[in-house]
């Protein structure tokens, strides 16, 4: 069965997203909601318009109306559950291969599930599963059409955007960007042509299987050769859902969301728009970023891995920017949820409004060398047990801790879901990182070998 992970359900697409199992969810979605309607947005991959036929199926099993939008972000599906006060679905596996897919629900206000409401869900499917109600093999597409109206919810979505900019234009500003072949593909240019930028766009052409395949926010290097060659100002790399964004400035470097982070709140914090004065991250954020923030007087608030952390440590202290190094960025009082296209026409803002190139706003912080190690293991571990072999790496980590002092930070963690030990060593040199790393990936391999039980 289908089980909610960080970021809703995802696997392969044909073997782990089978049509009973979608129709299954969206069943089990309609009962724990009650809702009459949900929304539907997608991304490009080949899998989705199945996916999205039985999830509609679903819905309508328990009778509840669809809203199809077809190929939309998932901030614009998000923009659109909340203006509505409908939950939704967006069928995408984000960053990750064409080969798979995912679901993600919104609830009626377009923000993630609570885990309570998750496991609601996942009870109604097992009891769906169990007794076999109306799952169907297969289906078709007959009579699949997007909903009236559905463009110009989506004209609204980018409406949106450019109001962000409060009445300012990118006139003069050449940018490139990059989609992905991915769900921006088409609003993604939209807005910033709407906005006055020249834009350049790579990697536009969706076929169902090139998503994310050497593009977008998890390879920039062909955006970074791009920008240099057409002297453009910056350019933007979008991932598959279009929830995150990398930058690259007019020198061809790479500028990652916690670069992103640093010169957005430096600057809404000298305009007295930094609610409570400080930013929410996840302790993968650099060093850089803390002192670059601490310098100016903003604070860090600081959660473990994952956006949903992210967005909960920002209501519960009223904060306004938050995100990952990913370049998943949230911008609490324009968005629910990350935005690639929103955090884009953010930065492009500010470098035509401070009239500085992205490589000098970039440089307000520092990024220290970053090294990080997943070390495989046999099974999952407890790094809180009170074990001599867990002892052992924690020893080797307050060492490493004590040699480094400030000028670095160490981070050890176990997965949530695979046999894996996370090692992250940040250090002034990217030589020290790697000693200090390895040092520590040593002392977790020392008696526990990688596919070895522990």
């Amino acid at each position: 069965m289908l089980r909610f992970g960080t970021d809703g359900v995802r696997g392969d697409a044909d073997t782990d997203l089978t049509t009973p199992l979608i129709v299954a969810l969206g069943r089990a979605a309609a009962r724990v909601f009650g809702a009459r309607a949900f929304i539907i947005g997608r991304d490009t991959r080949e899998s989705g318009p199945r996916i999205e036929i039985a999830l509609m199926q679903g819905f309508e099993a328990e009778g509840a109306q669809v809203v199809f939008l077809g190929v939309a972000p998932t901030p614009a599906v998000a923009f659109l559950a909340q203006r509505g006060g409908m939950p939704a679905a967006i069928v995408s596996a984000s960053h990750n291969p064409w080969r798979d897919n995912g679901v993600k629900l919104l609830d009626p206000n377009g923000r993630k599930l609570e885990p309570e409401v998750e496991a609601a869900i996942e009870a109604e499917m097992q009891l769906l599963l169990d007794t076999r109600q109306s799952l169907p093999a297969s289906i078709g597409l007959v009579g699949h059409s997007l909903t009236p109206g559905a463009r110009s919810d989506l004209d609204a979505y980018v409406a949106h955007l450019l109001s962000a900019l409060e009445g300012r234009w990118l006139d003069g500003l050449h940018v490139v960007l990059d989609c992905s072949h991915g769900a921006a593909y088409e609003l993604g240019p939209k807005a910033l042509r709407a906005a006055g930028a020249t834009v350049e766009v790579l990697h536009a052409a969706p076929d169902g299987r090139n998503i994310n395949e050497g593009c977008g926010s998890t390879d920039p290097e062909p955006l970074r050769r791009a920008v240099l060659a057409g002297g453009a100002d910056l350019g933007l790399a979008l991932d598959g859902d279009a929830d995150r964004v990398v930058a690259v400035d007019e020198q061809g470097e790479l500028v990652d969301g916690d670069q992103i982070m640093v010169m957005t709140a430096l600057d809404w914090h000298e305009r007295n728009r930094l609610r409570n004065d400080a930013i929410a991250v996840t302790v993968m954020s650099n060093l850089g970023l803390r002192r670059a923030l601490a310098a100016a007087g903003v604070g860090v608030v600081e959660t473990p891995v994952g956006d949903r952390n992210v967005t909960t440590a920002m209501a519960e202290h009223d904060l306004v920017i938050g995100g990952e190094q990913s370049g998943h960025i949230v911008f609490a009082d324009l968005a629910t949820t990350g935005d690639g296209v929103l955090t884009g026409l953010i930065v492009c803002d500010l470098v035509a409004r401070r009239g500085v190139p992205l490589s000098t706003l970039a440089a307000g912080m520092t990024r220290l060398p970053q090294v990080l190690v997943n070390v495989r293991l046999g099974r999952k571990i407890d790094l809180d047990a009170h074990s001599d072999d867990v002892s052992r790496v924690w020893r080797v980590v307050r060492e490493v801790e004590s040699e480094l002092g400030d000028s670095g930070r160490v981070l050890v963690r176990s997965s949530g879901t695979e046999p894996i030990v996370r090692v992250m060593v940040e250090a002034p040199t990217a030589a020290q990182a790697e000693a200090a790393a390895a040092r520590i990936v040593a002392a977790v391999q020392e008696k526990t070998p990688p596919n070895q039980p522990i």
